[in-house]
C-alpha cells in the first residue's frame, strides 16, 4: 500500500520539521537532512524519532 500524495505533503520530519520522502518501495519515509528513515507499518507512517533508523549515504 503506498501513502497518497495529499499525506505525503503534510508529513514532516519530527527531529527538524524537513521534507521526508517515500524509501523502500513505500516502506519507509527518509529525511535526507537528518539522515533519517521512518518506518510505515500497515500503510501507517511511524513518525517517532526514536523509532527511526538512520542511513548512510
Amino acid at each position: 500500500m503506498s501513502l497518497s500524495n495529499e499525506l505525503l505533503a503534510i508529513l514532516v520530519c519530527p527531529a527538524c520539521k524537513g521534507r521526508v520522502e517515500p524509501a523502500d518501495e513505500g516502506r519507509g519515509l527518509v529525511c535526507r537532512a537528518c539522515r533519517l528513515r521512518y518506518p510505515v507499518r500497515d500503510g501507517i507512517p511511524v513518525m517517532l524519532v526514536d523509532e527511526a533508523e538512520r542511513i548512510g549515504d
